[in-house]
């Protein structure tokens, strides 16, 4: 990690490579844990493709638990450059990021940098990739909640509102991008990158031992993850929450994967029986608990995504969502934060099940569209 890769200084005026459909540099920034499921897909079809990719990782998330160890599990090569952020406000965040990035991309002079997802990584690559000559494509753009108390709803609109490629994961995505008056021949619709990740590892993360460690069955336990201020923040609402997923686990025992933002705050809260907290845990083993589970109870985007692949019934624990198709086309049910709706979901759920239904275009493929559209000789450069 760190330094310069190797065939990444100063652009050249070289010929293209030989079978390329077009010579294309791009530079790919992640820095958390959603991120690097995100890109994996997308680089992979890339350089298959010839491309040249310097990855770039701004170090927002920095804990080994929430960042390295996906690489490790997603066979992802290390970082090209290590931008070392760390934690912070949201403004020291983005600035950090945009001040460490920007020599960066002077120096790599990139044809196109690509950034994935909603965090603070990808709204402040977006700003520097904006003010320079390379193109800005962003992964996963359109998506929506309407919700301002959201500070990735304000990355996502600022991101696309700058973004010359606008690579949308579903129906609902392009409909609100052309709403919002960005040019149709701008946007693509190009499935889901997260879900080829998915449907690349779920066989081997099937054969690991995480059931046994924990000594859980399959259908025998729901899955708990929770990280979200609005419900973590505020110990009445944790309380809340913790009440009504106790209540739960009367029915069904419950694994809680703590989040390391969240453990100071779970560690102040009284967990009722029934709610098993447990430490953070690699995609893989996440992904295997996630398939196998009887419900899954979340406030994550990503996690309504993963079980409306799996075809695993899940409630959000959220008043809104960005990701609507998971509850039009999938398992997803928005249930809020009121515990009584909880408890009432989660006992037809878990009396009825869920027909599994999978939205169009997620299907392991997405980030082969997405490399299609960025090596397109037509927007390698504005």
């Amino acid at each position: 990690m760190g330094g310069t890769s190797e065939g990444f200084g100063p652009r050249g005026d070289g010929p293209s490579r030989p079978g390329s459909l077009a010579f294309v540099r791009a530079v790919c920034v992640v820095g958390a844990r959603p991120n690097f499921m995100k890109i994996t897909p997308v680089i992979e079809a890339l350089e298959r493709r010839s491309a040249e990719v310097l990855l770039v990782h701004t170090g927002q998330h920095y804990d080994r638990s929430m960042s390295t160890v996906f690489f490790d599990e997603l066979g992802l090569r290390a970082p090209d450059r290590w931008l070392d952020v760390g934690s912070g406000t949201h403004a020291e965040q983005t600035a950090g990021i945009m001040t460490a990035l920007e020599p960066v991309i002077d120096d790599v002079r990139p044809d196109v940098v690509v950034v994935v997802g909603d965090v603070n990584s990808t709204m402040a690559a977006a700003l520097v990739a904006a003010k320079s000559p390379a193109r800005l494509a962003h992964v996963e753009a359109g998506l929506r909640s309407r919700d301002w108390t959201m500070p990735e709803e304000v990355n996502r609109l600022v991101t696309d509102t700058v973004s010359d490629d606008l690579l949308a994961p579903s129906q609902d995505a392009v409909d609100n991008l052309l709403a919002e008056g960005h040019a149709p021949e701008r946007i693509y619709l190009v499935g889901n990158v997260m879900i080829d990740t998915l449907l690349a590892n779920l066989e081997r993360a099937k054969k690991g031992d995480v059931m046994a460690r924990l000594g859980v069955a399959e259908g025998s336990y729901g899955l708990v993850t929770m990280h979200r201020p609005a419900n973590v923040d505020d110990p009445d609402m944790l309380a809340l929450l913790l009440k009504a997923l106790g209540e739960v686990a009367t029915r069904c025992p419950l694994l809680l994967p703590v989040h390391p933002r969240v453990a100071p705050h779970m560690a102040a809260a009284y967990v009722p029986a029934g709610v098993r907290v447990i430490e953070p845990l690699g995609y893989l083993d996440f992904l295997a608990l996630e398939a196998g589970a009887r419900l899954v109870l979340t406030d994550s985007g990503g996690v309504q995504e993963e079980t409306t692949a799996l075809g695993v019934p899940c409630l959000t624990l959220r008043d809104t969502t960005e990701r609507p198709v998971t509850i039009t086309e999938g398992t997803n049910v928005l249930v809020g934060r009121d515990p009584d709706r909880i408890i009432a979901e989660a006992d037809r759920v878990l009396r009825d099940g869920v027909v599994p239904r999978r939205p169009a275009l997620w299907d392991g493929k997405a980030g082969e569209r997405t490399a299609d559209v960025l090596v397109d000789e037509g927007r390698c450069r504005r």
